[in-house]
């Protein structure tokens, strides 16, 4: 069993920048990749970050890159999403999730945290 808190989330103006932490307990963290997703209202949850289990390779959605990065500590069991140059597009509920791999379907997920964006 994986218990994943999120963390980080809140109202910005366009422009901004939020970071975001999911701190994972009750299994090995580094043995498994993390990811990241966002629903926002009326859509279905999509796919926004993903990094492998020793952070050495990371993942984007198209929407996103270049703007958003995904990192981990290992020694904190805890991923983060720092996330820049906010449009109001990103308004979402976002959330952390466990892997096998990157290429994996998730398996744990956290509760989620709202992250909102105004024009």
């Amino acid at each position: 069993q994986v218990q994943l808190v999120e963390s980080g989330g809140g109202l910005v103006q366009a422009g901004g920048s939020l970071r975001l932490s999911c701190a994972a307990s009750g299994r090995t963290f580094s043995s498994y990749a993390m990811g990241w997703f966002r629903q926002a209202p009326g859509k279905e949850r999509e796919f926004v970050a993903t990094i492998t289990s020793s952070g050495g390779s990371t993942y984007y959605a198209d929407s996103v890159k270049g703007r958003f990065t995904i990192s981990r500590d290992n020694a904190k069991n805890t991923v983060y999403l720092q996330m820049n140059s906010l449009k109001p597009e990103d308004t979402a509920v976002y959330y952390c999730a466990t892997k096998k791999n990157v290429y994996a379907t998730p398996d744990y997920w956290g509760q989620g945290t709202q992250v909102t964006v105004s024009s």
